[in-house]
């Protein structure tokens, strides 16, 4: 019987672990099934000043392995979709205020009087400081010119995410890639 709390805290405390917030929209008129390749715009939105990033090259071969694996097949010269992708982090502050109760104010507490019975009240603040990344990605139909499918994936950065950018990439994309509308090798 004592199991039954602790099962519901565990299904609570697992539940506030940080997991991206995915997002998608697509075009309902675009015919996914039409289109067999896929290339990369001639500049990506993670390059920089007519240079490709590291970044740009994670999310490269993770955008190749995802569209690969629906059936798609690469094509640098003249593909049917062009797919492009962002990324970006910004600064959070979380502040939460908690009220607190005192009985007391340790040991100089009979000055407040021997028979205090009012209780004091403050309030605890915790101050949270931490990264947000956001990946976006981007398919558009090159020869309408027209975007048919957009992803993007928002979450809390780890200190691991920091320090393995490719790892972070590939599994951002993935999770963006399971609300694509043609499913593994579809086509």
């Amino acid at each position: 019987m004592r199991l039954a709390p602790l099962l519901a805290f565990s299904i609570v405390l697992a539940g506030c672990t940080t997991t991206p917030n995915i997002r998608t929209d697509y075009d309902h008129a675009a015919n996914f099934a039409g289109y067999r390749t896929y290339g990369f715009p001639a500049e990506t939105g993670t390059d920089r000043a007519g240079y490709s990033t590291l970044i740009t090259g994670h999310f490269k071969r993770a955008v190749g392995r995802e569209m690969e694996a629906r059936g798609y097949r690469y094509d640098a010269d003249k593909p049917d979709l062009l797919v492009n992708f962002f990324a970006s982090s910004s600064d959070r502050t979380d502040v939460q205020s908690t009220p607190r109760v005192t009985f007391g104010a340790g040991y100089y507490s009979y000055r407040l009087g021997l028979y205090t019975v009012w209780p004091l009240y403050g309030r605890d603040v915790d101050t949270d400081h931490y990264k947000v990344g956001t990946a976006s990605i981007d398919v558009v139909d090159a020869a309408r010119k027209q975007l048919i499918w957009e992803g993007r994936a928002e979450g809390r950065l780890t200190k691991k995410m920091l320090d393995d950018p490719g790892q972070a990439v590939d599994k951002a994309v993935a999770d963006i890639f399971l609300k694509y509308p043609v499913s593994k090798a579809a086509h």
